[in-house]
């Protein structure tokens, strides 16, 4: 390409040419620069103009966006997605009253009958909305939605809007109306009955539970209605009881499995939890001896299956509040009377799991999935057990049975982006000192980052094209936080911790070693351990050679599948080999290279910052290092960690202004910091 160009210099679509070039190989910022270079030499050409505000959208640089996008509707005013991206470029800016202002300037244009259904031009004024109520403009938003309502397609929008800005706007009673209509359409929705309470601004507890009770008339097979004043009622003597043995019946009777998880929230509360386990010890008792939830006579005689989920329930309930032989009895009883029931297997896995026997869990987790081979949750649950167990090849044998034939388990799980299963196979790998295989899997988790990113190229013209407007921003806003998500956390993590033992103790060449060893070895014993190596050398060939003859026809169609990625993606990637990546040159730095998201997105938890204490005190960085600590003591001053990277920064810090260092002022205030929390007045001195 520069050979080229330097021929050709002043011609833009030269420059054009190697923008797309460098686009393809997604280095955006070069093509930014080439594209730049072309418009010097033809400053109004539409398409490089494009193709320069999707590289500034795409690297987010929103000021430039925004000067591409105003040359674009000067030149072409006439056109819809000149209108439209200026609009959203303002709206990314955050200044939303010019977005609204622009987006009203452009649906003048749009000519329009009331009559007529137009799915863009719904989405459109949706989007107008938006815009304005996240400009505070709540009274414009619902005069504009009250003008456009027939014009939009999607009535519920239309009214969950309406009676969010109702009640921002203080006009409880239209809301009331606006939520009770809601109600009636979806009666299992909790944000209706937060709508609810809001609009009527009940003053105690008792006006509190009539919402729910006058609901309990009109919806009587309800359950979220049922659920939710659990959450406010409290003590003993109250309604809690009456409202939860409600609850609870229904469920049971139903046979609802995840009544547990409905009710999970509530165990922060011990009165809570010991009315729970007092009222579901009883169901269980007087079923067992007259099939009813009570021996009052009150209630219809129970079919079998009740006493099942309230076993079950049980199982969950003591298992939760840490008593595992109880849970291990009612889970027991439960499965000799139903052996065939796979959630009571998972369940008991569960319990197993917890107590830290995870080679049992795997265990009773392969009963439940030979219950039903064709299930995929319970085929993923169990090789996720496995794995945690440390079977890998089980695992993968497990995962095989739902990936696509002719390919291998692993490569056809990585093409998926199937995460967990990474995850826990990094985490399994460097519990087993695997550390370039576990490597490996977190790097594979990176790329999968780094695809999703790029993915996201495609968007801003179709989005722009077929005018949801709303769902790109959000995609664009999710995007920003991307790396937040719990697997790159996971793998970003577990990565970190395994660069920082490389840089603790580099791994050797196995041949150094076995070269030290054998200097210690006899002549005779020296030639019996080489002719071991040559019998165990041609066994490996032999196996090796029938492993290659089965693989090969799945080499041929994972390099052409490759070959096709490798052209849509722009270029092969580097092949992850586990050894090279075990011995990287700079452990360190590679770390980084995965702390800079989390210190970025995750700062809210505490590992972010000690694992960057961990590096920065290898590194020497003594400001880094106390940045840190900071950080850490704000999220929690008593951590055990914490408290021991407070004492080597100390140590550490004195050594070295015993070198001959300037870090005088950072060990006082560290050593403040140290001595404030040993005395538990940290929180009054920081």
């Amino acid at each position: 390409g520069v050979p080229f160009l330097s021929g050709c210099i002043r011609k833009y679509n030269s420059w054009h040419v190697y923008g797309l070039l460098q686009r393809s190989d997604k280095k955006y910022d070069e093509a930014i620069k080439c594209y730049r270079n072309a418009l010097k030499w033809d400053k109004d050409n539409l398409q490089i103009l494009r193709d320069l505000s999707l590289l500034q959208i795409q690297m987010r640089d929103l000021e430039g966006y925004r000067e591409t996008r105003y040359q674009l509707l000067q030149l072409r005013p006439a056109q819809r997605a000149s209108w439209i991206g200026y609009a959203v470029a303002y709206h990314l800016l955050e200044d939303f009253e010019m977005a609204a202002k622009i987006v009203e300037e452009f649906r003048k244009t749009q000519q329009t009958s009331p009559d007529k259904v137009d799915y863009e031009y719904s989405e459109l004024l949706l989007y107008q909305n938006q815009v304005l109520r996240e400009a505070g403009l709540n009274k414009e938003a619902l005069e504009h939605l009250n003008s456009y309502e027939k014009q939009i397609c999607d009535k519920l929008a239309v009214e969950e809007t309406r009676g969010e800005l109702l009640l921002k706007l203080e006009r409880p009673d239209e809301a009331y109306g606006v939520y009770r209509s809601l109600q009636e359409r979806n009666p299992e929705n909790w944000a209706y009955y937060q709508g609810l309470e809001k609009a009527l601004k009940p003053e105690s507890v008792e006006a509190r539970q009539k919402i729910y009770e006058d609901s309990w008339v009109k919806f009587p097979k309800g359950l979220v209605l049922r659920r939710l004043p659990l959450n406010f009622l409290t003590g003993k003597h109250s309604k809690f009881g009456e409202c939860l043995d409600s609850y609870l019946r229904m469920n049971f009777s139903k046979g609802c499995p995840p009544v547990f998880t409905t009710l999970k929230s509530l165990y922060t509360d011990k009165d809570k939890v010991a009315i729970i386990e007092e009222l579901v010890v009883g169901y269980e008792t007087c079923l067992k001896t007259c099939r009813m939830f009570s021996e009052n006579g009150e209630c219809c005689r129970e079919p079998p299956t009740t006493l099942l989920w309230v076993q079950y329930f049980l199982a969950q309930h003591f298992d939760f509040i840490d008593q595992p032989g109880l849970a291990l009895e009612y889970i027991n009883t439960a499965i000799d009377s139903t052996p065939t029931l796979i959630e009571l297997f998972l369940i008991k896995a569960k319990i197993y799991k917890h107590t830290g026997n995870i080679k049992e869990a795997a265990r009773w987790m392969d009963e439940a999935q030979a219950l039903d081979t064709a299930d995929r949750f319970i085929n993923s649950k169990c090789a996720k057990y496995m794995l945690k167990a440390g079977l890998i090849k089980e695992a993968e044998e497990m995962c095989s049975k739902f990936t696509r034939e002719g390919a291998s388990a692993v490569e056809n799980l990585n093409e998926m982006q199937c995460m967990w299963f990474q995850t826990e196979c990094a985490l399994a790998y460097k519990d087993m000192n695997k550390f370039g295989e576990a490597l490996k899997k977190c790097h594979e988790i990176e790329r999968h980052f780094v695809e999703i990113t790029d993915d996201q190229f495609d968007f801003h013209t179709y989005c722009m094209r077929k005018m949801t407007l709303r769902s790109y921003v959000d995609l664009l806003k999710l995007e920003d936080v991307l790396r937040q998500h719990p697997f790159y956390y996971k793998a970003a993590r577990t990565a970190i911790q395994i660069y920082l033992a490389l840089h603790d103790k580099p791994l050797t060449d196995d041949n150094e070693e076995s070269q030290a060893d054998n200097e210690n070895l006899t002549d005779k014993e020296l030639k019996k351990l080489r002719n071991k190596q040559r019998r165990a050398q041609k066994k490996a060939q032999l196996e090796e050679e029938k492993k290659n003859t089965e693989k090969e026809k799945q080499l041929k169609n994972q390099k052409k599948k490759k070959e096709d990625d490798d052209e849509e993606i722009g270029g092969p990637k580097e092949e992850l080999i586990p050894d090279k990546l075990a011995k990287a040159q700079n452990p360190l730095e590679e770390a980084v290279k995965f702390l800079i998201p989390l210190k970025n997105l995750v700062r809210n938890e505490i590992e972010t910052h000690l694992l960057a204490f961990e590096i920065y005190f290898r590194k020497e960085k003594y400001l880094l290092m106390l940045q840190s600590i900071k950080r850490a003591l704000t999220i929690e001053p008593s951590n055990p960690w914490l408290h021991q990277c407070l004492v080597r920064f100390f140590k550490g810090g004195r050594d070295a202004q015993i070198l001959g260092f300037s870090v005088g002022p950072f060990i006082i205030h560290t050593e403040l910091m140290f001595h404030s929390i040993l005395l538990g007045g940290w929180g009054a001195t920081k």
